[in-house]
């Protein structure tokens, strides 16, 4: 069965290296927190906001070490009610575990969005 674990960080400036730092702080949290084996995911989508244009988020996953992971990157629509300088993340995982039972994660500003769920 496929399932879908949301994440999202943000970064304090448009720079390259810490969008690499945020991303594989975020990728291992959430692998982490669903003991996941990247053999098992399917794919990865990253979206980001449009102020962020300094690099891939997904090269960030490529730092990891996930080189035969398929992933997929995005720009957000320019929204003025949107958080700044956050990137987005969705991890296609092909699991057993029951939808209910997958923890989502959001680091550093990212907390706001998913209040429901701290």
């Amino acid at each position: 069965m496929l399932r879908g674990v949301r994440g999202a960080t943000t970064v304090t400036a448009n720079n390259r290296e810490e969008i690499f730092e945020r991303v594989a702080e975020l990728l291992t949290a959430m692998t982490s927190e669903n003991t996941i084996d990247i053999e098992d995911i399917g794919a990865v989508i990253f979206s980001s906001t449009p102020d962020l244009n300094a690099t891939f988020p997904a090269a960030g996953a490529r730092r990891l070490g996930w080189v035969q992971v398929p992933l997929f990157g995005t720009q957000e629509i320019e929204c003025p009610e949107a958080l700044p300088l956050c990137v987005r993340v969705l991890i296609l995982w092909n699991t057993d575990v029951r939808q209910q039972e997958i923890k989502h994660v959001y680091l550093h500003d990212a907390v706001i969005l998913r209040q429901d769920i701290r």
